[in-house]
């Protein structure tokens, strides 16, 4: 039905216009159908990027965190053995936070101690 009025209009033309005219309708209208087509199957999941160089990163910066955490636990661990064998001697001006949390461990420890 489509073809006719190409027919009807370019008549007079040479045979090979006509015919590339046609092709030219034909291609146009299948990919219409073809993406018409892949819009109805549309239902399936969208891909999702892998983003090689970004984790790298990350996992770069997580080791790099962990051993800064491990460095930060031996730093903590150090003071806390100098704090035990007396060498800062009375200076008392320790962060409440950790100094509260040493004496709960003593606590418990001469708990668990005394329960044996």
């Amino acid at each position: 039905q489509a073809l006719a009025p190409i027919d009807e209009h370019l008549a007079y033309w040479p045979k090979f216009v006509v015919h590339k005219c046609k092709q030219r309708l034909t291609k146009i209208t299948q990919y219409l159908i073809r993406m018409r087509r892949l819009r109805l199957k549309a239902a399936r999941p969208a891909l999702e990027r892998v983003h090689k160089k970004k984790e790298k990163r990350d996992l770069r910066r997580e080791a790099k965190a962990e051993r800064a955490a491990n460095l930060e636990k031996a730093i903590e661990k150090e003071l806390l053995d100098r704090l035990k064998a007396g060498t800062y001697g009375d200076i008392y001006n320790f962060p409440r936070r950790e100094y509260a949390k040493v004496l709960e461990e003593e606590e418990a420890r001469a708990e668990a101690e005394e329960g044996e």
